[in-house]
């Protein structure tokens, strides 16, 4: 069965891009959800646009095994360059001509650029709802309980701790002489 990425619904993508670990998906999302421009990411990672082109590239291959696409890690350093290439060629113009072994992936990619604002709107009700659930609303709870836990410990700590010593001056005491 070939992977056909008109199937996949924003909901897919959202929870596809929340399973990956942040930053990555915090990249994708500002380069292909919200369709931001490689050289405004660049910018705003303080990267340069190769660097970024590869990170993009790595990203989207973890996506595309994500929702079931086919992909594999470049076999070497060359061969990430052109995919490099080749994706961001195929990410500003559609026709552009790519390698089979990345087919899904810039699909997966031009996919969730045309989709973009519907993925976004679908992550940030995400994100609203999860704010507002009782579990993160007890993980809140629990944090600021602990804080305050720690806050009590120091001034416990700071109050009984014991006088310090008296610090010998360097004369011997006046009984002495």
């Amino acid at each position: 069965m070939a992977f056909d990425v008109s199937q996949l619904s924003p909901a897919t993508f959202a929870e596809a891009l929340r399973a990956l670990p942040p930053r990555a998906g915090a990249l994708l999302r500002r380069r292909l959800a919200r369709g931001e421009t490689l050289e405004a990411c660049a910018t705003l990672y303080g990267v340069s646009l190769e660097a970024l082109s590869i990170h993009v590239l790595r990203e989207a291959l973890t996506l595309t095994a994500r929702t079931g696409g086919q992909s594999r890690e470049p076999v070497s350093v060359e061969e990430e360059a052109a995919w490099t290439r080749q994706l961001t060629a195929a990410l500003g113009r559609p026709a552009a001509p790519v390698s089979p072994a990345l087919a899904d992936t810039v699909a997966l990619c031009q996919r969730l650029l045309a989709i973009g604002p519907e993925v976004e709107a679908t992550l940030e009700a995400m994100d609203r709802e999860e704010a507002h659930s009782p579990r993160r609303k007890r993980e809140d709870l629990l944090r600021r309980l602990v804080v305050v836990l720690l806050l009590a410990l120091a001034s416990y700590l700071y109050w009984t701790r014991p006088p310090e010593p008296a610090v010998p001056s360097g004369r011997p005491p006046p009984s002495a002489r």
